[in-house]
């Protein structure tokens, strides 16, 4: 028989969607999950983007620029400018989601065996990204204690080797949920320029802060000229996780034009999730507003509920919509498979993310899980009275 690919028995499983077998079968034992493993946003996706695709009068779907729809290019370059973040046009390519940008990032600045530092706990599928790329990730440990703020520089510095092209952050952070200060920004950025080395920043949850803090970005660097890389994405920030609509962006010239053979080698995104993303630009700041103190409601209720059971961390988060939670256990992956095969609260339950999937250091993360905060504040309270109750009968069996 034919055999698979090495590469592909690295490809790591997702440890957001691994356990959805067993919510499956919870499912059809008529049993209720609140799901906290995901982060797909409940908010409605602006009607604006909506309408601008049922009522587009389109004769044909024809490809578009691989660098994407000018208009829309040209409509991202005004928003940054409103985050004082001031790019131009030929400074952004579309992407399909922010996955891909981050997959063009990796092809057009790594070689086969080149490293990426990236601090960790870290988005799950840096690693996949990373394995299909052939590039190494060299894990800088942060931890709750400090609610996963920036290591500390030296112990970048231990881990820069000749590999070492790139840092990798995501700001605010999944899944940790962590905002980088602004002088962390810029001890990242004296770091990349001491090296020469890119500093690639995740930003797609760019408007989820809060308490009163600010998103700084890497592009706001201006001896970062030529060093710094941005993904981006819609999914997040209008609710348009369906549509895979990212980008990539960077002032080095180079840099995106390589980007742009990746791009041209995938023709085009997509035609109406571009129209629609297009049209979101225009929701006025009303609109972030409105989610982002939704969110802030719902992380309140989240973290209040979850400090209210004995013996586990809580890292409290400063943005996006995830909460890493330290337990009093050896393996919350098995904790989170029993909680679907056995558990049950008026036969309800729930369904979380084992943390170890966001971390490659051995055995790092295995008593945490991660939970969105993407549900209704009323089903996060249950929620975490159910998470209670469970943690409470898995310790005493």
């Amino acid at each position: 028989m034919p055999k698979i690919s090495s590469k592909g028995k690295a490809m790591p499983e997702s440890p957001i969607r691994k356990l959805v077998p067993y919510a499956e079968k919870a499912t059809e034992l008529g049993r209720e999950i609140f799901y906290l493993n995901i982060g797909q946003p409940d908010v409605k996706t602006p009607d604006v983007a909506l309408q601008a695709v049922k009522n587009n009068t389109l004769d044909i779907i024809a490809y578009s620029h691989s660098a994407g729809n000018p208009s829309l290019r040209e409509k991202l370059a005004t928003y940054y400018a409103k985050h004082d973040i001031h790019v131009a046009k030929k400074d952004i390519l579309i992407t399909t989601g922010g996955s891909e940008a981050l997959i063009f990032t990796m092809g057009s600045i790594t070689d086969p065996g080149d490293e990426i530092i990236v601090p960790e706990p870290f988005y799950a599928n840096y690693y996949s990204f990373s394995t299909q790329s052939t590039v190494t990730v060299v894990p800088v440990i942060s931890k709750i204690e400090d609610d996963f703020a920036l290591p500390p520089i030296a112990d970048f510095e231990k881990l820069i080797t000749k590999k070492t092209k790139a840092i990798l952050i995501c700001n605010p952070g999944n899944p940790t949920g962590y905002l980088y200060s602004k002088e962390e920004i810029k001890q990242l950025a004296a770091l990349a320029l001491k090296y020469d080395l890119f500093l690639i920043s995740d930003e797609v949850y760019r408007e989820f802060v809060y308490d009163d803090t600010e998103h700084y970005s890497i592009l706001q660097e201006a001896d970062l000229k030529d060093h710094a890389i941005v993904v981006d994405s819609v999914s997040k920030r209008y609710s348009m996780c369906g549509a895979r609509i990212g980008c990539m962006v960077s002032k080095n010239k180079k840099v995106i034009a390589t980007a742009m053979k990746f791009a041209q080698a995938r023709l085009s995104p997509p035609t109406y999730a571009q129209i629609a993303s297009e049209a979101a630009l225009n929701v006025p700041d009303s609109y972030y507003e409105a989610v982002v103190a939704e969110y802030k409601s719902r992380r309140d209720v989240l973290v209040n509920g979850l400090q209210q059971i004995p013996n586990i961390k809580v890292s409290v988060p400063r943005g996006a919509f995830y909460c890493i939670v330290e337990l009093p256990i050896d393996d919350s992956e098995d904790f989170a498979r029993w909680m679907l095969e056995s558990f049950a609260d008026q036969n309800q339950t729930i369904m979380v993310a084992p943390a170890a999937g966001f971390y490659s250091s051995l055995n790092a993360g295995r008593n945490q899980i991660r939970i969105a905060y993407v549900l209704k504040k009323e089903d996060l309270k249950r929620a975490t009275e159910i998470l209670g109750l469970a943690l409470k009968e898995y310790l005493a069996r």
